[in-house]
Formats: structure tokens, C-alpha cells, sequence
């Protein structure tokens, strides 16, 4: 039976999704929608399942039960390499880059997803060179075009994370799901990967958890609020900000969510 369409301006779409571990119920009947070319935030206070919910899904996570489509495909069901060739691609919290390599060669390793094999680390340095143009066109977009040649362990962290962000576009994502970007950051570097992430988004969709609110307010258009594994609320900044339910679930944390740094 062919998959059905999903409306045409919603990229990714959850009904009823749900995950238990061992009676727990760590993401509890969420039926969310992801308009194609928005900015999408996922914010909520500690243990609220934003992360279960990412790795739901990318498949790093199975339902308990419900749905998962993406651009018109069911893939409730399939492997999280499977959904990563389909265009939703991920990048986590914690920055993912070879530290020993430099810069470019991070970025090559990605871009060799291309000849449809594996990372093949052993090829020689002139097969694998032919990646090196558009390794630098990703470089140049993510600010990095200064730092090539410097192993990647040596990068300042909010420069890790703009790897991460190249690495990622490699992968050539029709929608890119970031987990917490700015953790950790100075503020120069939050802006730096604000205005990254802005300038990203062009052309493609962006599902993101993010903690710190003046970021979330900044960038996305649409926010859904977790608390509990479910969805509290969901619409603008301004609108969630002023919810009461929403302030509710924060206090604790950070007693006015308004411009605030939820940390959770």
C-alpha cells in the first residue's frame, strides 16, 4: 500500500507517539507537526522528554507505540541509518567530531556518504581529496574556513559545535534535528551559532531542543513545551511565554520563563 501524503506544508509529523520503559512513561502520546522550512523548538523543564522524543525520532529509540512520518514516508519502523539517507539527520549534544583528525578531514569523512559506502578512513589522501571543494564551501559557511588544518580536538567548544554543524550538512539533510547547540557556550559563541543556525535553515527545516529561551525566542517560529513526556503547549514565543501552564512548569528552574535559560 503506498504511504499517504502528508498536507504539504508539514515536513514531519507523530501521532499518539509513545515510549515506556519498563512501565515508565517517558514520552506520552505526542502528536506533533513540523511545518516544512520552519524553525521548530522543543523546550520543556528537567526529565520532560525532549531528548527520548529526538531520539524517537531518528530511531535510536523504538515506539511503545504510535506514529512517525516524514516527508510522506512512514518510518515508524526503520533504522536510523535509513532514516538519515532519507534527509532527517541529527546532530547531538555532546560534539561528535574525530579529534585527532583536523578540520577538513572531519568534513571529508562526512561528505564520503556520498559514494553511498563507508567511511573509509584507509583510502588514499588524493581519492579522498576530490571531496575537499565542497568541504571547504561547508568550512567557509560555518565560519571555520580559518581553522582547516587544526586538529579538531583543539578547537575552542563553540567551534566544535560548528564542525558538528558542517559535518552534518555534509549529509545533505532535507531537515536537521540539533540537540541543545548552544550548550555550554559563551555568549559570543551562542550568537556565532545563532546566526549559524539562522543562516542554515535556509532552504531546509530545523527541529531543535534548546535551554536557553533568548535563543529559542530569537530563532524559532513555531515552540512546542514537553513536561512529563507530553505536550503542554504549543504557538510562538510570545504566546507560550505568557501561558500559565507553561510559566507553571518551570518554576523551580526559573520562576519567569520570558527571556529566561531553562536548564532541563
Amino acid at each position: 500500500m503506498p504511504d499517504t501524503v502528508l498536507d504539504s506544508g508539514t515536513i514531519l509529523e507523530t501521532e499518539g507517539l509513545t515510549k515506556e520503559f519498563l512501565g515508565f512513561v517517558a514520552v506520552g502520546d505526542v502528536s506533533l507537526k513540523v511545518r516544512r522550512g520552519s524553525i521548530h523548538g522543543l523546550i520543556g523543564p528537567n526529565g520532560a522528554g525532549k531528548t527520548t522524543c529526538f531520539n524517537l525520532l531518528t530511531k535510536f529509540l523504538q515506539p511503545s507505540r504510535g506514529t512517525i512520518r516524514f516527508d510522506g514516508r512512514d518510518i515508524t519502523r526503520m533504522k536510523p541509518a535509513e532514516v538519515a539517507r532519507l534527509g532527517l539527520v541529527r546532530s547531538f549534544q555532546i560534539s561528535a567530531v574525530f579529534p585527532h583528525l583536523s578540520v577538513l578531514e572531519n568534513v571529508r569523512v562526512a561528505l564520503q556518504r556520498q559514494r553511498g559506502g563507508s567511511f573509509d578512513f584507509w583510502r588514499s589522501d588524493s581519492l579522498l581529496r576530490r571531496y575537499d571543494d565542497r568541504a571547504m564551501e561547508l568550512l567557509e559557511d560555518v565560519g571555520l574556513i580559518g581553522f582547516t588544518h587544526r586538529p579538531a580536538g583543539e578547537l575552542p567548544y563553540g567551534r566544535k559545535r560548528a564542525l558538528e554543524i558542517a559535518t552534518t550538512l555534509a549529509l545533505e539533510p532535507v531537515m536537521m534535528l540539533l540537540d541543545e547547540p548552544t550548550a555550554g557556550m559563551t555568549a559570543e559563541d551562542v550568537d556565532r551559532i545563532v546566526n549559524l543556525v539562522r543562516r542554515v535553515a535556509t532552504g531546509r527545516t530545523v527541529l531543535m531542543v534548546e535551554h536557553n529561551l533568548k535563543v529559542v525566542e530569537g530563532l524559532c517560529d513555531t515552540i512546542t513545551v514537553l513536561t512529563r513526556g507530553r505536550i503542554l503547549a504549543e504557538g510562538d514565543y510570545a504566546s507560550v511565554s505568557r501561558n500559565p501552564e507553561v510559566i507553571a512548569a518551570y518554576l523551580g528552574t526559573d520562576p519567569s520563563i520570558a527571556g529566561a535559560s531553562a536548564h532541563g
